[in-house]
């Protein structure tokens, strides 16, 4: 573990990303190591959600190093920049030790900001479009303050990261520390845990078990959903401008889809005969869900490139692969 004796090589960026093993996290961590040059990766995480499979493939990267540690303890080395992504993103993980989830989104930024402000690092903070909570206008842009159910079942995980946004701009303004914030809409594609009770997942799973799509509501609420290849592009991107901080800046995909044509669209790619079967609405579940991206657009020059389907293909063979590695998966539910 590098430490504040550790002596730094005026050439080399150290760049700090918590929540390393998690899906987001690895993909940052692949796409920094295969395009940046003068750079090492320290990877945080304690592991909670995150699999060690996941960066299995860089443990022979010299230019990478796995400390597993919890953000909500203080963090002492020297860093360069730092990506705050840990903490559970999915109901099933959040709601199962739901005071975690708020030290881990409230303590995890305390400490991470506290890190930045004595190395000087920038610092962006991965928040959520669950800022929002079950908005009342559609499409989600940046000044609008949302409609959150303070002390529901999905609080923790809403209001924690509501608490991480306001800590990363005051210690902007009463620190002067460089921070960034991204309120990141659904994101999808290979690493996804299995067992996340995320829509694209559960759906995959099922269809290819052959097992009935387990559809909650009536179908017609909406999500607009990102490939993770187009939204690690757009956090690097963020992270390097100079001159578009501190933000919040939404990236996602505006492009909107029903839940129910998801499931029917999933169905049709991997050729199954999965019937659907409805269940009623989780209490705060969004009815819709559209980020406006002018933004990110605007400042960043950025919008998604993935097509839905073809997104959709690549992480259906990468859970057909897992399947075919481990057998049968049995899905849980918030």
């Amino acid at each position: 573990m590098l430490t504040k004796t550790t002596p730094i090589c005026p050439e080399t960026r150290r760049i700090l990303i918590t929540g390393a093993a998690g899906f987001l996290g690895s993909h940052l961590a692949d796409r920094l190591l295969r395009d940046g040059k003068g750079l090492d990766v320290i990877g945080v995480d304690n592991l909670y959600s995150g699999s060690k499979f996941n960066i299995a493939h860089l443990q022979d990267d010299t230019r990478f190093e796995f400390v597993r540690h919890d953000v909500t303890l203080p963090l002492y080395l020297e860093t360069d920049e730092i990506y705050n992504l840990a903490c559970p993103a999915s109901p099933v993980h959040y709601q199962f030790d739901p005071v975690q989830t708020v030290k881990t989104s409230v303590h995890g930024a305390i400490n991470m900001l506290g890190l930045a402000k004595r190395t000087k690092a920038r610092i962006l903070q991965a928040s959520t479009s669950e800022v929002y909570g079950d908005p009342k206008v559609s499409p989600q842009s940046e000044p609008y303050w949302g409609n959150v159910n303070p002390i529901g079942p999905r609080a923790c995980y809403d209001e924690g990261k509501r608490c991480a946004e306001t800590l990363f701009f005051d210690y902007h303004r009463q620190h002067g520390v460089d921070t960034r914030v991204v309120r990141i809409f659904n994101t999808y594609g290979p690493r996804m845990h299995p067992k996340d009770g995320r829509v694209v997942s559960n759906f995959v799973i099922q269809a290819l078990q052959g097992e009935p799509i387990t559809l909650y509501g009536d179908g017609s609420q909406t999500r607009s959903f990102c490939y993770v290849d187009d939204l690690i592009t757009v956090m690097i991107r963020f992270m390097n401008a100079e001159n578009a901080g501190p933000g919040p800046i939404n990236i996602g995909n505006p492009a909107e889809i029903s839940i129910a044509e998801l499931a029917e669209t999933i169905i049709d790619l991997t050729g199954s005969r999965s019937r659907i079967v409805y269940r009623s609405l989780p209490q705060d579940d969004p009815l819709q869900r559209r980020p406006d991206i002018s933004k990110a657009r605007e400042l960043l020059d950025w919008e998604p490139k993935v097509p839905l389907r073809e997104g959709l293909r690549r992480t259906i063979d990468y859970f057909d692969g897992i399947l075919v590695r481990s057998g049968h998966v049995e899905l849980e539910s918030a």
